[in-house]
């Protein structure tokens, strides 16, 4: 049987005397797409900080690729292969499409400034590589078309293709997708299920997000977690999730 890409093993998060997680644990599969999910305050997006390490955990490992997170720094996990998005965009706004993706890929870039100032011919060629990495990524999400304007002059949902185009620039074998759904219309979070799936399919990518539209969660995810005041309340398919008595408590308040 394949190794787990990502092992969360009894995660504990204390904020002074309030418990954010409490041991939660599970793994998510090579080349799969894990939804998590729960009501406001159960600690997803803390969970998504002790991925990213920004916040620090008092209990329990985070293994990626078989070795603990902790091992490594806040400013090494782009390089590890996690990438990641936030709930509110954190684009150059004034900047094309083109070069806004094409930021994502520095992370990798080798020169340094002084390199960059002189102009030496092995930066000139990374900056070629790297322009046509992100054409191909632009391609991939469907961004062509608009990959020479302002990215203050596109429509909110576009922005939210660029700035994931930014994150897949990383190469990342993990991508954790902050709320991704978050300000889309109907039709443009139709839109972003076909992607993520197309997204999975080409690059082979593992997703884990946190989103609160249940309808793309259920429908796009092969694997669904669910947290209800920092503890784990469930995890497994879609169909097992929805039909689990503590899911719905958590939801709706009222037994099945």
């Amino acid at each position: 049987m394949a190794a787990a890409l990502l092992d969360v093993e009894g995660i504990t998060v204390r904020f002074g005397g309030i418990t954010a997680l409490e041991r939660v644990s599970f793994n998510v599969m090579p080349a799969t797409i894990a939804g998590l999910i729960g009501p406001n305050g159960a600690g997803k997006t803390t969970l998504f900080n002790c991925l990213s390490r920004l916040y620090q955990f008092s209990e329990g490992r985070i293994l990626f690729e078989g070795q603990p997170l902790t091992r490594f720094a806040a400013h090494r996990i782009a390089s590890l292969g996690i990438g990641r998005t936030f709930q509110n965009l954190a684009l150059f706004r004034t900047m094309s499409v083109q070069d806004n993706v094409m930021i994502g890929g520095h992370c990798q870039t080798k020169s340094g400034f002084l390199s960059n100032a002189l102009r030496m011919p092995w930066v000139r060629r990374e900056e070629s590589e790297l322009e046509a990495r992100a054409n191909e990524t632009i391609r991939l999400l469907d961004l062509a078309d608009v990959a020479h304007r302002s990215v203050a002059d596109l429509p909110f949902g576009t922005q939210k293709r660029v700035e994931l185009a930014r994150a897949l620039m990383s190469r990342p074998k993990l991508l954790l997708l902050d709320e991704p759904a978050g300000g889309l219309n109907h039709e443009e979070v139709d839109v972003l299920r076909h992607l993520l799936r197309r997204i999975r399919e080409e690059l082979r990518l593992t997703i884990l997000l946190v989103e609160h539209h249940m309808n793309l969660v259920m429908r796009v995810s092969d694997q669904v977690v669910a947290l209800d005041f920092g503890r784990k309340i469930a995890d497994g398919t879609p169909a097992e999730v929805q039909a689990n008595p503590d899911v719905v408590r958590a939801y709706l308040g009222v037994e099945e």
